[in-house]
């Protein structure tokens, strides 16, 4: 059964007493340190060099994919960049294979990212800020999947940061992983295709830094576009 709210637009009627504060900041806090925790581990055991990968994962059975899949979801719950592992994953597995692997991994941690926001940290969320965030809640509601489309489109932008922050908003469930599944594709593709091509001269390496210069350039003009109409409606 669904929690109340959740997946849902419509904010739920928050209680004001003491103790239901006080369970939506341990939440809250609770979230903020397995957010540092995972953070604080990966600085501890960083990510290897794309060789050493190579050499673990190239001589794996079938388990191999497997194993890649869960520990680059398990990094995504991390604010730290994946596009070494992307790139690794076309490197030990192939274009096609290497493309399954990461969009498997990135869906599913996408997924464990948004829903730990969102038990955690969506009540504090519309207790302590209420109106301050209705019309970024209203926006998601009307427009979510081509808001997550968009920002799921550039490959600059924090990919774990978008997935807690979902969360923490009113957007909705399916919206959330339709658009992330559209978005993620073009630039998932260009990292694999890198890592495909073996990061040497020839179509792959071209094709894969080609799809990240025009992605970065499409969020580029999109982000100049809303500022100016951001700046005509304040005149």
């Amino acid at each position: 059964m669904t929690p109340p709210h959740i997946g849902s637009g419509t904010p739920p009627s928050t209680g004001s007493t003491p103790n239901a504060r006080r369970r939506a900041i341990w939440r809250l806090g609770l979230l903020l340190v397995l957010v540092a925790a995972s953070a604080i581990a990966v600085l501890m055991f960083p990510i290897p060099p794309l060789e050493e990968i190579r050499g673990f994962f190239g001589s794996s059975g079938w388990w191999g994919p497997a194993v890649f899949i869960l520990g680059y979801a398990a990094l995504t719950l991390a604010p730290v960049p994946k596009s070494v592992l992307s790139v690794a994953a076309g490197l030990v597995f192939g274009l096609a294979a290497g493309l399954a692997v990461v969009f498997s991994a990135a869906m599913l941690g996408a997924v464990a990212a948004f829903w730990l926001g969102r038990l955690l940290g969506r009540d504090a969320v519309e207790r302590f800020t209420g109106a301050r965030v209705g019309k970024i809640d209203e926006l998601l509601h009307r427009r979510g999947l081509a808001a997550m489309i968009g920002v799921r489109l550039v490959p600059v932008l924090p990919f774990t940061v978008i997935n807690y922050a979902a969360g923490l908003t009113s957007l909705r469930w399916r919206p959330y992983f339709l658009g992330t599944a559209i978005g993620i594709l073009p630039g998932t593709l260009s990292y694999v295709t890198l890592g495909a091509s073996g990061l040497q001269p020839g179509w792959q390496l071209y094709l894969g830094l080609g799809i990240l210069a025009l992605l970065t350039l499409a969020g580029l003009m999109a982000a100049g576009q809303r500022r100016g109409k951001a700046k005509a409606a304040d005149v």
